[in-house]
């Protein structure tokens, strides 16, 4: 497989995520690699006041992209992303929810079970 991407570290992640996707047979993972390889003005960005929208209290839930902190979140969830903003990890945290980065969530959760993609 040929990544054209210049960012090294999104190339490296997303050959893990396609590496992990065949081990555990989860389509999750390649999906969010796929979603991560696309062009950067196709890339997802999601702001806070959606996750509150769209989310119920303990999801956990994966960006491949980046998290903004516009709006307010009023309960606890769990967000992995490609990156966040600095205001949407206090926002996050202050509704005692929990951030990671996509190799955590990998580590903790290999098979993808119950993660919901935004974006």
């Amino acid at each position: 497989m040929k990544l054209r991407k210049t960012n090294t570290h999104l190339n490296q992640l997303a050959l893990n995520l396609y590496k992990i996707s065949s081990e555990t047979k989860a389509n999750l993972w390649s999906r969010i690699a796929d979603d991560l390889l696309m062009p950067t003005r196709q890339r997802r960005l999601v702001n806070v006041f959606k996750l509150n929208l769209y989310s119920k209290d303990g999801d956990v839930i994966v960006v491949p992209g980046k998290v903004l902190g516009t709006g307010d979140l009023n309960h606890q969830v769990t967000v992995a992303a490609f990156g966040f903003s600095k205001s949407a990890i206090e926002k996050i945290k202050n509704a005692k929810g929990n951030v990671m980065t996509i190799p955590e969530l990998i580590q903790k959760n290999p098979k993808g079970k119950d993660v919901k993609i935004f974006g």
